[in-house]
């Protein structure tokens, strides 16, 4: 859907494709922060089903909603008091107008984004992937056309330019949590646990727990997200061609890295159901699997994209320049794809083995202490080499992605050792 967002506001505009990045750096990271919380739910109830307590499942989603409810105002509000972010970062007053108006737009799906998160993640934790599947088909579907509509003003809808994709993404939220709340209620799956029922009042313990697993997965994600958002806010300055190249190449590397994400997805609940069943060793066969199945993908993403680099940026644009400057940095990211896929890939792991913490300071050093100041030094200073621009932030995020595959993945080790050494002690 993001995908979709991009190659049509761009076709619309340059500054309407530009208000759509700089509105998604801003509402993206909110939400990416908002859903790593609300994943918490997926390894909670997937120990729960490992160790055939499904009835015991339901607890987790009743407090789930209470964080959802706090997490949509925040949001929301949020949301609709961006000025003093654009104004601080420069950017000029037709864009920050268009972005403004974006951002205002979006922020009336974001209660049902966040309920979708939840229950696609309770769902999850019983190992069923398909619904999810199936209703972002349905979500991307009905995106397309009210993209159509609200960006160009067919069919008696009124012409907003990049200000519809946000009441367009606003709208297939809705439908989206509409669908999903359908199947829990009518699933057979879930017909016998009543996850509806028995609601009760907020539970401090429980909510304790569910944000003590959640918050570090939320912050984690929010560290890596941001990094890229605020790339794209420091390069506001640069003018609307770079910020549209920059924003070409996020959503095309955003397309390819569903695949190392859906990956690390599954690696949660692999992991979570086989140590919920005490099968440690089953457990750390998951997570090997999955890194060998996400670095063959790599191979063939990144051949992918360094190949036709200049054709996948004349998918979204025929403007010269922008072609020009975002195929350069689509080749750069794809050199990235291996470091992206191991990263990813090992935080799903850790995830299935309630290790978050410890990722999440790993995460910080390698992106905001290493990968960001570099990228800076590299794309704005003369510290090193002239200023590179873009090229210089993207060059920024290979290394710091390198340093976190590293760090990930030696955390990955460690941890499914140490709970193997102990299951065999015990």
């Amino acid at each position: 859907m993001g995908f979709v967002d991009t190659l049509m506001a761009g076709r619309y505009s340059a500054t309407d494709l530009a208000a759509v990045a700089l509105g998604s750096s801003i509402w993206l990271p909110i939400f990416i922060a908002s859903q790593g919380i609300l994943m918490a739910t997926t390894p909670m109830v997937a120990h729960l089903v490992g160790a055939n307590k499904e009835n015991a499942s339901s607890e987790t989603l009743h407090q789930g909603v209470i964080i959802v409810a706090i997490l949509s105002l925040l949001a929301i509000y949020a949301l609709h008091n961006c000025d003093p972010v654009l104004a601080f970062m420069g950017v000029e007053e037709e864009l920050a107008s268009l972005t403004t108006q974006y951002l205002a737009a979006i922020s009336w799906g974001f209660p049902a984004l966040l309920l979708y998160q939840l229950i696609r993640s309770y769902i999850e934790g019983f190992g069923k992937t398909q619904p999810a599947m199936k209703i972002s088909i349905l979500g991307l579907l009905c995106n397309i056309p009210l993209n159509y509509a609200l960006i160009y003003g067919e069919f008696g809808f009124p012409e907003l330019g990049g200000v519809g994709c946000g009441w367009a993404t606003a709208i297939v939220m809705w439908i989206m949590f509409f669908s999903a709340f359908i199947y829990l209620a009518k699933s057979p799956t879930f017909v016998t646990i009543k996850p509806f029922s028995g609601w009760s009042l907020p539970e401090p313990s429980a909510l304790k727990n569910f944000l003590k697993l959640g918050l570090p997965i939320g912050i984690a994600l929010l560290i890596e997200v941001s990094m890229f958002s605020v790339i794209a806010l420091l390069l506001a300055d640069f003018g609307e061609v770079m910020i549209a190249s920059h924003q070409i190449t996020i959503s095309f590397t955003g397309l390819i890295f569903m695949l190392p994400l859906s990956i690390s997805l599954a690696l949660t609940i692999r992991v979570g159901h086989q140590l919920g069943a005490q099968k440690p060793e089953a457990a750390k066969f998951s997570a090997v699997t999955g890194l060998i199945i996400t670095l063959t993908l790599a191979i063939f993403s990144s051949s992918l994209m360094a190949i036709f680099a200049t054709p996948i940026a004349e998918l979204y644009t025929q403007e010269v320049q922008i072609i020009e400057i975002a195929s350069t940095l689509i080749i750069i990211a794809a050199l990235f794809q291996f470091s992206d896929a191991i990263q990813i890939t090992c935080s799903g792991a850790l995830r299935g083995y309630k290790d978050t913490v410890a990722p999440l300071m790993l995460v910080f050093i390698a992106y905001w202490l290493i990968g960001l100041p570099s990228g800076y030094i590299l794309g704005k200073t003369e510290l090193i080499t002239p200023a590179m621009g873009p090229k210089g932030f993207w060059i920024g995020l290979l290394i710091g992605l390198t340093i976190g595959a590293i760090l990930l993945i030696t955390r990955l080790h460690w941890k499914s050792n140490q709970v193997l050494s102990q299951a065999q002690y015990h």
